[in-house]
């Protein structure tokens, strides 16, 4: 570890650099017989090491002995940030090395020391480099945010079976010119305006930068010979679908394979055997989008299980698996051979308190809402969202533009092959995080990158060219806002994802400018790349309770009127290539302080408590019809908007 001057303290650890490529599954921990399961999400203790070279944590070495002994201590939750907690301002906007610890007494059927049983420890998330040691032994490290990563530590806590096991985490939340997202310190070396040793991080997105265990903290067991991973693909026509799958078995090369592939009411469609194969399913149920059928999110369940040789040991494991299919034209999106267009919202993982922290309630009461709104499809707007919301979207029908944390690429340094690494990397640990994902139909590789300087053609060719042989199923894009003649990355994804604020950040306050501009915008696009587009952000900032007619910037009335002048363009040009509508914002969500930011970004079409402003209406108007005109659609839910 180098921490020996103000610089280096703000960068992660020595190896934080070095962009190693993915090894191994990262299966969603369940349980199942021969899998158990222990949840370590509460309260932790916390400290933030405010020493002035943020390195007295390693100095000290706070991980070889419990964090209380270290020094002041406070209790922090898990799974959430750190930021808004406390009352204190310094820790708010602190950025540095800040460490966590929890002690957890294991049952003592983990802790028989005959090799028979593997425990691992394993982090949803946690912003953004973080190092973990258990009982004082460093068990992984890991680089990047919204992404999981787990250990093996078997070895330590089978060996001492009486200890409880003490987890340490230190997290590094400093962004550099090749993190993703990227930024920059700023030092304020001028001693009559700032303090000695003064700095700030400064970064290129429109988000408050949350730091913190986001996601939960489990400890799992397998047997030792264990499914490590399993990727599925299918296709169908009419009457049979095919579900190709493979099977990684780790732990011996001497091991039995068998498969089940059951129905929502447990009947067994199909079997099979053997770490890869192809299984036939007669008269499928599809997974379909919400508002495309009367059962919309069907999933199947494809049970695993590994039997090892020579041994009593099995190993089980079940996945869901939706039956459906994806293909472009130049002009429409098909599922299932199906139109699709998209019309639903970009999102934050954002809330009061908690932060970026997962939360239940929130959760749930966000797909009720999306839902309610007529909402078929989201996009992870501008990283990828927790494990536990990617599960509703499967179950519920909801569409996914995936996004990895590819946001506020700005620099050139960031396009830099150092940046490029770690970017091939990150979309490696996405790809096999979400690949068996239904819900998940595109993947996104940035949002408004600057995709017109030079050096953005051969990193974006690179990166969708290294995406798409991860996985050849999906097609790839990336959100851009440069001109459509001037972009080098456009020519290589396979959909065209425009943002654009048409009478908001220029032409402000000028509605009748939207019809010219936005038809203009779409027409170019398509002229120059003949792909199908769409407008992935579009929206203006409402103060909810702020009135004004006629409509003025940041009334109610300025937001309705201008989402009607964009739709109008959509409606003419959804006829002929563009495939979506995604509004930014569904909420209301938290940026830093700023001129233009009165707490927070305020183009929610609900505030960051979930309460509807004027918007919300005019959408959901919008989306129902939609949904009506679809050709698709059963009568049984053309009722249900006849209803409502």
């Amino acid at each position: 570890l180098t921490h020996q001057a103000p610089s280096s303290w703000l960068s992660c650890p020595a190896a934080a650099g070095r962009a190693v490529a993915v090894m191994g599954g990262m299966l969603y921990p369940r349980e199942s017989p021969s899998r158990e399961l222990k949840e370590l999400g509460g309260i932790w203790s916390f400290r933030a090491d405010f020493s002035p070279s943020r390195d007295a944590g390693f100095e000290q070495r706070w991980y070889r002995q419990p964090l209380r002994q270290t020094g002041p201590v406070i209790d922090m939750p898990v799974p959430a940030s750190f930021n808004d907690i406390t009352q204190d301002p310094h820790l708010e906007n602190y950025i540095g090395w800040v460490w966590y610890e929890k002690e957890v007494q294991l049952p003592q059927r983990w802790l028989q020391d005959d090799l028979s049983t593997r425990v691992v420890l394993r982090f949803g998330s946690a912003h953004y480099y973080s190092m973990v040691w258990v009982n004082g032994e460093q068990v992984v490290e890991h680089e990047g945010g919204h992404l999981p990563f787990e250990a093996d530590i078997s070895r330590i806590v089978q060996r001492s079976p009486g200890v409880p096991c003490r987890i340490t985490v230190a997290l590094n939340n400093t962004l550099t010119p090749h993190t993703l997202p990227p930024g920059s310190i700023q030092y304020m070396n001028d001693k009559t305006r700032y303090p000695k040793n003064y700095f700030v991080q400064n970064t290129r997105f429109d988000f408050f930068n949350y730091a913190g265990i986001h996601r939960p903290v489990v400890l799992y067991t397998t047997p030792s010979v264990y499914i490590d991973d399993i990727t599925v693909t299918t296709t169908s026509s009419e009457s049979v679908a095919m579900v190709q799958y493979q099977v990684s078995v780790v732990g011996s090369e001497l091991y039995s394979l068998s498969l089940s592939l059951r129905d929502q009411e447990g009947r067994v469609v199909a079997t099979g055997d053997g770490p890869s194969g192809e299984l036939k399913v007669p008269n499928p149920n599809l997974w379909w989008p919400y508002l495309m059928h009367e059962s919309p999110g069907y999933r199947y369940f494809l049970e695993v299980t590994a039997q090892a040789n020579g041994v009593q040991q099995e190993d089980t494991y079940t996945l869901p698996v939706g039956i459906r299919t994806i293909h472009i034209t130049s002009t429409q999106f098909l599922i299932n051979g199906k139109p699709f267009y998209f019309h639903g919202v970009n999102k934050h993982e954002d809330a009061d308190i908690r932060g970026k922290g997962l939360d239940w309630s929130l959760i749930v009461k966000d797909f009720n809402l999306l839902r309610w709104l007529g909402a078929n499809s989201f996009r992870t707007s501008h990283y990828p969202y927790a494990e536990e919301i990617m599960d509703l979207c499967d179950t519920y029908g909801i569409v996914v533009i995936d996004e990895c944390p590819g946001v506020g690429i700005k620099m050139p340094e960031s396009f830099g092959n150092k940046s490029l690494q770690h970017h091939l990397v990150v979309m490696e640990e996405l790809i096999r995080r979400d690949k068996n994902r239904p819900s998940v139909v595109m993947w996104s590789v940035a949002n408004e990158p600057a995709s017109e300087l030079p050096p953005a053609a051969y990193y974006f060719k690179t990166l969708i060219a290294h995406t798409k042989a991860l996985d050849p199923s999906r097609p790839v894009t990336f959100v851009t806002d440069s001109n459509y003649a001037l972009d080098r990355g456009a020519p290589y994804v396979d959909v065209i994802c425009v943002n654009s604020y048409f009478s908001w950040y220029h032409d402000s306050g000028h509605l009748e400018v939207i019809p010219l501009q936005l038809t203009a915008q779409f027409e170019n696009w398509y002229k120059t790349y003949q792909k199908p587009i769409i407008q992935s952000e579009y929206g203006a900032d409402s103060v909810p309770g702020l009135h004004s007619d006629p409509p003025a910037m940041f009334s109610e009335e300025y937001q309705k009127a201008l989402l009607k002048e964009y739709h109008s363009v959509f409606d003419k040009k959804r006829k002929e290539y563009v495939i979506g509508e995604l509004i930014w914002n569904f909420a209301d969500f938290m940026t830093n302080q700023g001129i233009t930011r009165v707490l927070g970004n305020k183009k929610g079409i609900f505030t960051r408590q979930r309460q509807p402003k004027s918007a919300a209406f005019v959408l959901r108007e919008r989306y129902w019809k939609i949904a009506n005109e679809s050709s698709c659609l059963p009568p049984i839910i053309k009722s249900h908007i006849l209803f409502l």
